[in-house]
């Protein structure tokens, strides 16, 4: 197996279906027969919860131990980390204990480069890997950005949408000039938006007049969908709960997008699994 791809899915703004990007490009892209890993990178732990891990005594370790065990140099094989799940993928989760350790990342060595250095030999055994971002400009995103080979950037299609757009921007390009020259763009992609109100389209148009010249703004648009909400009450993707759904078919298209820009293409969907 070649190295993964890790694609980070960043935006320091919250609200914007950031995880939601997350957990339907990864599950997608597991029903296309890639191997998967979801990394939890908030602290609010929603990818994590989203999949039945609500409980964080239910699980040993998380993306904080991830990152302090690399600071202590303590050696835990990496699948240890690794919690499984019923849609073919695998996570690393995180839970409000990530937001206490900031001090004590701050004095370490090469502290940019934790997870950078944990994902070594996760790469080797996926696909693809996928971090959920944390929503603002800290160590955390930073940590991000330098594993990542590539960003997608969700924008809300709401008002002030491009607001801290300018400032992710310029972090990601302070990144690629300090810490990880290959890091590029995958493109910005439109979350909950809604066709039939003018704001909506209104916003579309502002983010591919803006950027559309310089950036790659996928096609692919994503309507907001209580669908999507709903499917975390039943610990499910939205792509399980409501495959039907405009959203998870709007995903589908995204995945598309996504892999042809890696050079794949669609195949059909993997079988479920009888259990």
């Amino acid at each position: 197996m070649e190295s993964a791809k890790v694609i980070a899915i960043c935006n320091q703004k919250g609200g914007v279906g950031k995880t939601a990007t997350s957990v339907c490009l990864g599950v997608t892209l597991a029903n296309q027969g890639k191997k998967v890993l979801l990394v939890d990178f908030d602290p609010q732990g929603n990818l994590t919860k989203g999949f039945g891990y609500r409980d964080k005594t239910a699980y040993p370790y998380s993306i904080k131990d991830v990152l302090l065990n690399e600071v202590f140099k303590k050696k835990i094989d990496w699948h240890n980390y690794i919690l499984n799940t019923s849609e073919n993928v695998d996570i690393i989760p995180s839970n409000i204990d990530l937001s206490k350790i900031d001090l004590q990342l701050a004095s370490a060595m090469s502290r940019e480069n934790l997870l950078k250095r944990f994902l070594v030999e996760p790469k080797k055994n996926y696909d693809y890997i996928i971090i959920d971002g944390n929503p603002s400009l800290n160590l955390f995103t930073i940590n991000t950005l330098t594993a990542a080979g590539s960003v997608i950037i969700p924008v809300q299609a709401e008002p002030y949408a491009t607001d801290g757009l300018v400032d992710l921007l310029y972090s990601i390009n302070q990144i690629r000039e300090e810490l990880n020259p290959n890091l590029e763009i995958d493109g910005i992609v439109l979350t909950m938006t809604d066709a039939r109100t003018n704001l909506s389209k209104h916003i579309v148009s502002e983010i591919r007049d803006l950027y559309g010249d310089s950036i790659n703004v996928f096609k692919t648009i994503i309507p907001r969908s209580v669908k999507a909400a709903e499917s975390v009450l039943a610990e499910q993707s939205p792509i399980k709960y409501a495959p039907q759904s405009e959203a998870s078919k709007a995903y589908a298209n995204l995945t598309k997008e996504v892999l042809e820009r890696n050079g794949e293409g669609i195949t059909k969907a993997r079988p479920k699994l009888i259990k």
